[in-house]
């Protein structure tokens, strides 16, 4: 019965973005964000942080709506990306497992979340009954004032009683024939060759976001430039920073992404969902994990990551080749799909700490 109250603690402290994947114990807290503020949901909660750190990139104020139990899906997220390089998150964790929690599944993880996080030096306190609300945000400042997690665990007490804004659901019928050409060249390009065919299109004041491991080596090796985000940690999050940036800027974002972290994504209806115009995500598709030793994955003879996004409506192109690779680096085409083989250059290593990849990146927008 207290939302407007905890909302009010978000509008007061300037909150830009909340990233949403609602409990059943806060849904008329999630119906009033979506009324009150910008929100952006998804199906993961670990691509939330990494929205959120896009978003924190470009100097904005993003917070997480969650059920508890999501933080388990999060940590990696939260501590090789948002604790490494020390970027503000708050998040707002609908606490399950507790005040005599009746779904026995919800207890074992839920119940000691508060030393979970303490083994991982994330700040945390507890909102129980009404008068702990400011917490909220005091969490908020203080996060955003020293750049670090906080985690707010909200009692299901705190809702009981809450009263849910309407929800008025437009027309669902429609019509959507898709054909697809699953015609697959045999690729010639090796994953550095793709990428300087791709940074020879990136402007001076594009964005470009690289995938970890051998990717972000290969795109310094190809143009190292102070608006290139070099990702050290946090499988599967490229595209999600890309897009929790490409929210905030006219600029383009440029996403250097691969088919290993696809796959392993959940990211395809979020973008769906959105489809910023100014987003291009690159996909270096060799069929395998490059940078684990290029093991086949199940992208080399079976999944056409290509025909998913285009099943997910998100306007795509093939390119296996220097030229078709320009041509759509240059045109409307949001996911371009580039096949590679597999290979991995002896580029040198990221020679920048988190810290100085943060800093000489925001100090560049």
């Amino acid at each position: 019965m207290h939302e407007q109250e905890v909302a009010d603690q978000l509008r007061s402290e300037g909150v830009d973005l909340i990233v949403s994947l609602p409990c059943d114990k806060n849904k008329g807290f999630t119906d009033l964000i979506h009324e009150e503020f910008r929100v952006v949901d998804v199906t993961r909660e670990e691509d939330g942080v990494g929205i959120c750190a896009g978003a924190a990139l470009m100097g904005k104020r993003a917070v997480i709506s969650i059920q508890s139990s999501g933080l388990g899906n999060m940590m990696n997220a939260l501590m090789s990306l948002t604790d490494c390089y020390k970027l503000p998150l708050v998040v707002l964790a609908s606490w399950r497992g507790v005040d005599g929690e009746k779904i026995e599944a919800q207890i074992p993880f839920n119940s000691k979340i508060p030393q979970m996080l303490d083994v991982y030096g994330i700040h945390h306190c507890e909102v129980e009954g009404p008068e702990d609300i400011p917490r909220v945000g005091d969490s908020i400042r203080e996060a955003f004032g020293r750049s670090e997690i906080h985690v707010v665990l909200i009692h299901p007490k705190l809702w009981e009683g809450e009263k849910r804004v309407g929800v008025t659901y437009p027309p669902r019928a429609r019509s959507r024939h898709i054909e697809m050409d699953d015609t697959v060249a045999e690729p010639s390009l090796t994953r550095l060759q793709a990428i300087r065919a791709v940074m020879d299109c990136v402007g001076d004041g594009d964005i470009v976001v690289s995938n970890i491991g051998v990717p972000s080596k290969e795109v310094m090796a190809s143009k190292d430039r102070p608006l290139n985000f070099y990702m050290l940690g946090s499988y599967t999050q490229a595209t999600p920073i890309g897009l929790g940036m490409s929210l905030f800027t006219d600029r383009r974002v440029v996403v250097v992404d691969g088919d290993g972290s696809l796959l392993g994504s959940s990211i395809f209806p979020v973008l769906s969902g959105l489809r910023p115009s100014n987003l291009k995500i690159v996909c270096l598709d060799n069929g395998t994990f490059g940078s684990t030793g290029n093991q086949m994955n199940q992208a080399y003879a079976d999944v056409n990551l290509g025909a998913v996004a285009e099943a997910y409506g998100i306007p795509r192109g093939d390119a296996s080749d220097r030229e078709s690779i320009t041509r759509l680096m240059e045109g409307d085409e949001t996911f371009v799909h580039v096949f590679i083989v597999p290979f991995n250059s002896d580029s040198p290593n990221i020679p920048y700490s988190a810290a100085e990849i943060r800093n000489r990146f925001m100090g560049a927008i």
